[in-house]
């Protein structure tokens, strides 16, 4: 009796685990999705059901990520890849790859992306160049080559965006900037692809504990908590959890907004 008993119980959370599975069958592509934001919503992503390919700068951060997730998720299948996102041919490579293995391609999020805080003073084309060409232009550039495969699925696109499209920020105007045009891009192909059955939308984090914030000293960390009326920065989970949504068939009726997932900091 106790057996059955336990087998009922079993059969019964994976039946609730089946039902809340958002993203079951889904098969997505998550740029910058070797650290950070971008990692927790690949596991996120994978937690309810999605098939991931992860894109990386570089060789090693995607070989390291990779085994992250290999061992903690033995019996899912994660792809990795390290393309130019700026150029199209190695973008267009990569979709035909995760399509040839996994047979399509539901949502794309895009990710990755690069910040500063230089003064303007000692801004140089270079730094410039180099948020333009990450934040924006790939945006661009996977955008635009995703189209194709999406519209065979009715599929989505989602953007990272940041609390600073709202609000800049007082030093390092580029990066606010390019979250600005982030947006745009996000309303206009919204716009633009609807007829397509393509949903478009963003999510604008708050303050995060990612590394870079963990790595801040408390006494700074301690007054940027004070511009949060929640009281608390967020969590990765928290930026991924809004990505699920989206990504989801719970969101079928909703494109070409801009989720801010702040906390309701300075709002």
């Amino acid at each position: 009796m106790e057996l059955l008993y336990k087998k009922f119980l079993f059969n019964k959370c994976f039946i609730l685990l089946l039902i809340y599975m958002l993203l079951k069958d889904k098969i997505a592509i998550i740029t910058g999705g070797t650290r950070g934001i971008g990692f927790e919503t690949v596991r996120q992503f994978i937690i309810h059901g999605a098939k991931v390919a992860l894109c990386g700068s570089r060789h090693e951060t995607v070989d390291k990520a990779l085994s992250q997730l290999k061992s903690e998720f033995p019996q899912t299948e994660v792809l990795g890849f390290y393309p130019n996102l700026t150029n199209e041919q190695e973008v267009v490579q990569m979709y035909n790859e995760v399509e040839k293995k996994f047979g399509k391609i539901d949502v794309l999020v895009n990710n990755a992306g690069v910040s500063s805080s230089t003064p303007i003073e000692k801004y140089t084309e270079a730094e410039f160049d180099k948020i333009a060409n990450l934040n924006i232009k790939s945006v661009f550039v996977c955008s635009k080559a995703v189209v194709p495969f999406l519209e065979k699925t009715k599929g989505v696109i989602l953007n990272t965006s940041s609390m600073v499209s709202k609000y800049g920020q007082p030093a390092g105007t580029m990066y606010p900037a390019s979250k600005f045009a982030v947006n745009g891009i996000t309303i206009s192909l919204a716009r633009e692809l609807a007829p397509k059955g393509i949903r478009v939308n963003a999510v604008a984090p708050g303050i995060t504990n990612t590394d870079m914030v963990r790595a801040l000293p408390r006494e700074m960390i301690a007054p940027l908590i004070k511009t949060i009326p929640l009281g608390r920065i967020g969590e990765p989970k928290d930026i991924a959890n809004a990505y699920v949504f989206l990504a989801s068939d719970m969101a079928s009726y909703i494109t070409g907004d801009i989720i801010h997932v702040d906390g309701c900091a300075r709002a």
